[in-house]
């Protein structure tokens, strides 16, 4: 078994482990947790902590660096979004990460929500459906020292079969359904997070495996950007 990489727990706000250097959004960044997050019952102190250090302003695009902070999602082109730090949190935080998971995440984007179960879980794969958007995350997150997280572009209703199975599935994208291959690919005892409804509105469910039976919690209304693949949506199905 390989060892953990270094546990990105104590990194500073810069996104690097260690060290002391601070940036200009650390104050943003300790009010969105209190503000947006704390104050909505999100009460996991490794989500919170979590969320004060990873440099959010780092994952949108530049003409909307000034907002990375706001109770919003962000646009980050090719019809996608960058989730509200608030749904950020209450997904990672309906995982119970405790530091040794391996994760699977559908739908990278510009990569934020990687970069937080990165700073969480021992290991994350991340799936972008768009080859650009994969590229870019890819780099950006190796810039910024997350050397666990791995970006695959592909289908992500498929998973990734030979990385499986997952203790942790996030789905930052919305599903008509389920999509089975992610069921099949989540470790016994393991959880996965997954908004499912429609192209305008859904509902966050939480599925939990114990052996061969699946329990599943709806957790609160959301509105994300379709899931695209062969288990979700058709790009046509996006208008």
């Amino acid at each position: 078994m390989r060892p953990p990489p270094p546990r990105r727990d104590l990194m500073d706000s810069s996104g690097n482990s260690g060290g002391s250097t601070r940036d200009n959004y650390e104050e943003a960044r300790h009010e969105m947790v209190e503000t947006q997050i704390r104050k909505r019952n999100v009460t996991s102190n490794r989500v919170l902590k979590c969320l004060e250090h990873v440099p959010r302003h780092e994952f949108v695009p530049a003409e909307f660096r000034g907002r990375a902070y706001e109770d919003a999602p962000l646009p980050i082109g090719e019809g996608q979004t960058i989730s509200q730090p608030y749904i950020v949190a209450a997904m990672t935080a309906a995982l119970g990460l405790q530091g040794n998971e391996s994760v699977l995440e559908i739908g990278t984007g510009f990569g934020y929500q990687a970069a937080v179960l990165g700073c969480l879980a021992r290991e994350v794969f991340s799936v972008e459906f768009r080859a650009a958007l994969a590229t870019e995350a890819a780099e950006r997150l190796s810039r910024l020292g997350y050397t666990n997280v791995h970006v695959h572009c592909g289908d992500g209703t498929l998973g990734l079969p030979e990385f499986a199975p997952y203790d942790a599935i996030l789905v930052a994208a919305a599903a008509p359904a389920v999509p089975a291959p992610l069921v099949a690919q989540l470790a016994d005892g393991g959880r996965m997070v997954v908004p499912v409804g429609g192209v305008e509105n859904q509902d966050l469910h939480l599925i939990e495996r114990s052996h061969d039976t699946f329990r599943t919690t709806v957790l609160e209304s959301c509105r994300f950007v379709p899931l695209l693949g062969v288990h979700g949506w058709k790009e046509s199905s996006q208008t």
